[in-house]
């Protein structure tokens, strides 16, 4: 590539040029081109049966909440999708958070 280039050359490259180019009008020649008809293989429609997960990781976390200190306390189940223990606490605990002000896990049993 030439790195010599004029201020002009630059200017066209950069922006086009000043002068709108003259199209010439020409009347489109038509080709005569075979007509094809695309048209759908007659196949009988397939059934996709949805594979159901045989196992899925579950874990049931048993939490006691309430929101008066030394009150009444309710209890709540949080089922969380996972293998590990410490991440379905945490996700429960979480969640509780949100409502209640004083959350304390029970138990975390696997389903």
């Amino acid at each position: 590539m030439n790195s010599e280039l004029t201020e002009e050359e630059m200017r066209r490259a950069l922006f086009g040029t000043d002068e709108p180019e003259v199209q010439v009008s020409t009347t489109p020649v038509q080709e005569s081109a075979p007509e094809v008809v695309l048209t759908k293989p007659a196949v009988a429609p397939t059934v996709k049966k949805a594979v159901k997960n045989a196992f899925t990781p579950r874990l049931r976390v048993t939490l006691r909440v309430g929101n008066d200190f030394e009150g009444k306390m309710h209890e709540l189940i949080h089922e969380a999708y996972t293998l590990s223990s410490l991440l379905a606490e945490q996700e429960a605990v979480k969640a509780a958070r949100k409502k209640y002000k004083y959350v304390e896990v029970v138990s975390v049993k696997s389903m």
